[in-house]
């Protein structure tokens, strides 16, 4: 039989779902485009929808050759109604955590229903990859923003004093020079946190190394190297400050600051990689000549 004959019958089943997902979350993503994917901390939105999108394209022909018959699983079907009663919560209470969280369990459970939960195993991580494309709660925002400013404030103004520059701190101010600057929520580092977080396990996934412990140590990187990666970012600020003046500070390079805070922490993850990688070669060669 034609493979285009064998694949008829998953595009069918296919076709209404993706009818109503897009009737779902069209006006979902258009009120995103108008309100929080507007703003430099929730502007990472749209890149994780699109990198989702390219993952499961890359993913298709396996997503193809793992499909099968579905909905005989409870589970699956659980999963599907549990994704539709959060999408209509959070759409009837304007509550977008719930309504683009939803997403997840919906994809999930629709594709195990139709496809077969070896399917949705085949896609498991552009899917899991959606949660970095929900808003924060503005309650963990609240709650953490305050005491990373802080943690921030003191890593600044400990290492420029121990460079020799003149400045000095109360609260999340730092006084350098004639000039004040106020580690706003913005240089609280967490928003960077999150996007940083989805970046790495980006790479982690594309770089798919065989060794579990080497995984495990870049997963457990990615936080403290974004909190660096944001202590960099306000330090370059203050030095600019200091030795331009603030209108440069807040200009341009303030506006950059936030590519600067990419660039540090891909070096960061970059450079720590391949130290792994060195131990990882070195235990190689140690157990290949035992």
């Amino acid at each position: 039989m034609p493979i285009a004959d064998t694949r008829r019958p998953w595009l069918t089943m296919a076709a209404p779902l993706l009818a109503g997902l897009l009737l779902m979350y069209v006006p979902t993503i258009v009120h995103l485009s108008r309100t929080v994917w507007q703003s430099e901390e929730q502007g990472h939105g749209p890149l994780i929808l699109a990198v989702s999108l390219w993952l499961f394209w890359q993913k298709r022909e396996e997503f193809m050759a793992a499909a099968q018959d579905g909905g005989k699983s409870v589970l699956a079907w659980a999963l599907l109604a549990f994704g539709l009663l959060l999408y209509v919560f959070g759409r009837s209470q304007q509550i977008l955590l719930f309504e683009v969280g939803s997403q997840i369990p919906l994809l999930a459970g629709a594709g195990a229903v139709l496809f077969g939960w070896r399917a949705v195993r085949a896609v498991a991580f552009p899917l899991l990859f959606l949660v970095f494309m929900a808003p924060l709660p503005a309650a963990i925002i609240d709650s953490m923003t305050g005491p990373l400013k802080r943690t921030v404030s003191v890593v600044a103004e400990t290492v420029l004093y121990e460079l020799g520059y003149p400045i000095a701190r109360s609260g999340v101010v730092l006084s350098i020079g004639q000039y004040q600057l106020l580690v706003a929520d913005a240089c609280s580092g967490l928003n960077s946190m999150f996007s940083l977080s989805a970046l790495g396990l980006l790479y982690l996934y594309l770089m798919n190394h065989p060794s579990r412990w080497r995984n495990v140590a870049i997963v457990l990187s990615i936080l403290p190297i974004a909190f660096i990666a944001n202590a960099i970012r306000v330090m370059i600020l203050v030095l600019v400050t200091y030795h331009f003046g603030d209108e440069a500070g807040q200009g341009f390079i303030h506006g950059a600051a936030g590519m600067v805070l990419f660039v540090i922490a891909l070096v960061l993850l970059f450079a720590f990689d391949g130290v792994l990688g060195l131990f990882d070669r070195g235990r190689s060669r140690k157990g290949a000549s035992t």
